[in-house]
This record gives C-alpha cells, sequence and structure tokens, in this order.
C-alpha cells in the first residue's frame, strides 16, 4: 500500500451535519430538518436526523426544493424540544459542512434565542474544495457529487446531504497524501468566534445550503 496515500490521520471527532431551512436569513428565517453522521477514525459510529417545526409557514420553493412540506413539520419537534439532545451529539466535536457558515450561522442563532452561547469548531468542504482543487470554478454540491463520482442519496434532504459530504471527505482521503489533507484541514480548524447573531449574519453568503 502507498502510505502516502492511506487514510488521513484521526482528527478529532468529526460530524458531517446538514440543515435545511426556510430561507437564507439565519435571523428571519428557521431550520426545517437537520441531519448529521458523527465519524470516529473515518468510521461512521452514528447518524441522527429530525424534522423541525419552524413555527413559521414556508414557500412552495422551498417544499419543492426539499421535499419537506408544512405539514410534515407541524407535528416535529421544535428546535427548542431537540436543543439538548443535539447539543449533547456534537458538543467538543468538529463540525464539517458545505458551505459552513451558512449552517452554523443558523445553528448560532437558534441556540441564541434560548440564550445558549453555541461555538464549536467548523470545517467548511467548500473551502477545503477550493484550496485542494484550486482549478475548479465551482465548488457547489451539485458540481462535486458529479466530479467525484459521489452517491446522490436524499438529495436536499438533511442527513442524504451530510452522507455525501461525509462521503467527498472520505474521497479526498483516498486522492490525496494525508498530510497534504491534514495540513489543509488543519488550517481551517480555528476556534469560532462569539461575535453576536447579526455580525455573524453580515459574513454569510446569500445562498441556500448547498451552494458554493
Amino acid at each position: 500500500m502507498n502510505r502516502n496515500r492511506a487514510e488521513t490521520k484521526p482528527f478529532q471527532t468529526l460530524v458531517f451535519i446538514d440543515l435545511e431551512t426556510t430561507g437564507i436569513s439565519p435571523l428571519q428565517d428557521r431550520i426545517i430538518e437537520i441531519g448529521l453522521c458523527e465519524v470516529e477514525k473515518g468510521e461512521t459510529v452514528r447518524e441522527w436526523s429530525s424534522l423541525i417545526n419552524p413555527q413559521k409557514t414556508f414557500s412552495p420553493f422551498i417544499e419543492n426544493l426539499t421535499g419537506i412540506t408544512n405539514a410534515m413539520v407541524a407535528e416535529a419537534p421544535t428546535f427548542a424540544a431537540v436543543a439538548e439532545e443535539l447539543l449533547e451529539l456534537i458538543a467538543g466535536k468538529v463540525l464539517v459542512a458545505h458551505n459552513a457558515r451558512f449552517d452554523y450561522g443558523f445553528l448560532k442563532n437558534e441556540f441564541y434565542r434560548m440564550g445558549i452561547a453555541f461555538q464549536e469548531q467548523v470545517l467548511c468542504t467548500v473551502k477545503l474544495s477550493r484550496v485542494l482543487f484550486p482549478r475548479e470554478s465551482r465548488h457547489n454540491l451539485d458540481t462535486i457529487i458529479h466530479r467525484h463520482g459521489l452517491s446522490t442519496g436524499n438529495r436536499h434532504r438533511a442527513l442524504g446531504d451530510a452522507r455525501v459530504i461525509r462521503e467527498f471527505f472520505g474521497k479526498l482521503s483516498t486522492e490525496f497524501p494525508a498530510e497534504i489533507l491534514h495540513r489543509a484541514v488543519c488550517r481551517q480548524l480555528k476556534p469560532s468566534g462569539h461575535a453576536p447573531p447579526s455580525d455573524q449574519t453580515e459574513r454569510l453568503p446569500l445562498t441556500p445550503p448547498g451552494s458554493g
């Protein structure tokens, strides 16, 4: 075996996470679904997902995009109802998301509404793709799925997209020497700031999850 292309050194526990939301503003919109895959030493050890009642209606566009309807979330738990369980799943772990500022901004604001100061390390696979594939002009999730031959799963559903992100990261560990991938990841792993939600929102891209 070529040791340079062996599986990358184990990082902290990684949680590949994706959200579906009612829109693009973490201050005005809300989460409607959360999905995550927890990975330790390259192995998936847990998957978790839940529809979330956003306590507001959302547009036919979002219904068509995600396949999640207002009727589906009407009986789902609110974010506050799953917050404690979610914190237990992600606290102290590296969150990996595609266009991570979007997902992190929504999580930060949902916890902020509950009086919880949420702060975890975040790894963005859009940024990682840009670093590792600088000649490519597009790094949105659909492009990455096509470029790397990834399983589409249940596209635009939270757990389905979290699995795709996890598969992409696994693919990178076979395409690059371990030390190069490790260096690219560690450059991003800086603690997220304590900026208030309004400041966090100003830095968010005005694009929906999965874009880049």
